[in-house]
């Protein structure tokens, strides 16, 4: 069995934005032509993207808002938000392809094919279920979580959100389900988009005590992120997950052209060890990988890689 499924091609590329949009459509070729380089291509299972049907995904997301963006993807004009995510031509097909290839990957975790996926184009943690917002179309985890539950009985998961925004489409839909343990490291959101995240949200109802924000100031390097991250890994380590999903936004590493976290691609190996152990004592070694942000191409090249190597060593 091969260890890691690595999604890469045309039809995942695709999703990124046009005239300079700071989510490009060349950051997956800018992870990709590291991965080449560091020879990690040669060690994974590489899969061609698929796309999702329309019932895949109404699992998370309102059947009106679908049609939404079927129909803007069609004029190719315009905003699918209030001016943060553009319209372009092929948008549907594009974020179809990302959440298809979010449950190919699951599937074959599931089905025992692989031990563990790594998406770099995915990870959309923004969009809501009836909208899009922050460069994210269709939430592609959400659709996981949903999928996760209605075709294989897996009720406890563990999303872990290590961006450098806060991933508040995630967070607020599932802030009062107790089977979804929610951790998020995330620069201060009274410095940054979205603006929320704080410490005292940790869920809601019967879900009080089953999510953990953990607001990081603008500056905060390895050794503070790394001391928060044990606090962090020891409420998972509680919560006894079923199934574990990261998503590793590289927008958290120094240098980031729109956020001023200073971390280095050390946190994000350190984290994916540390999960990968986590999902091996409690979850049959199930995790699943996800680019998330990152607007610096050499940091997303190198962030990114480092939790695949961490995917396939660990």
């Amino acid at each position: 069995m091969n260890a890691v499924a690595l999604y890469v091609g045309d039809a995942l590329g695709r999703y990124g934005f046009p005239q300079g949009h700071p989510f490009g459509p060349d950051r997956q070729h800018a992870f990709w032509a590291e991965t080449q380089s560091q020879g990690l291509d040669r060690k994974v299972e590489l899969r061609a993207p698929v796309a999702a049907r329309r019932t895949e995904l109404e699992r998370f997301c309102d059947p009106a808002f679908v049609d939404f963006v079927e129909e803007r993807s069609e004029h190719g004009s315009g905003f699918f938000d209030y001016g943060d995510t553009p319209v372009f031509r092929g948008a549907f097909d594009a974020v179809s392809h990302v959440a298809g290839s979010a449950l190919d990957g699951l599937r074959r975790i599931m089905d025992r094919k692989v031990r563990r996926s790594f998406q770099p184009i995915g990870g959309l943690h923004h969009a809501r279920r009836d909208a899009a917002a922050g460069f994210c179309i269709m939430n592609d985890t959400g659709i996981v979580i949903e999928t996760l539950r209605d075709e294989f009985g897996i009720r406890k998961v563990a999303y872990i959100d290590i961006d450098v925004h806060h991933g508040d489409g995630v967070f607020y839909a599932y802030e009062s389900d107790p089977e979804i343990c929610i951790v998020d490291l995330h620069q201060d959101g009274r410095t940054l988009y979205p603006g929320t995240g704080h410490a005292h949200e940790r869920g809601k109802g019967a879900a009080t005590g089953t999510k953990m924000n953990i607001p990081l100031l603008p500056g905060c390097g390895d050794e503070t992120f790394l001391a928060e991250w044990q606090r962090a890994l020891a409420f998972l380590r509680a919560a006894e997950p079923e199934f574990i999903v990261l998503q590793c936004g590289a927008d958290s590493l120094a240098g980031d052209p729109l956020a001023m976290l200073e971390l280095t691609p050390a946190a994000h190996v350190r984290v994916a060890e540390d999960l990968c152990a986590l999902a091996e004592d409690c979850a049959q070694g199930r995790i699943m990988g996800f680019g998330g942000g990152g607007y610096n191409r050499r940091n997303l090249a190198l962030g990114w890689n480092g939790v695949l190597e961490a995917f396939l060593e660990t």
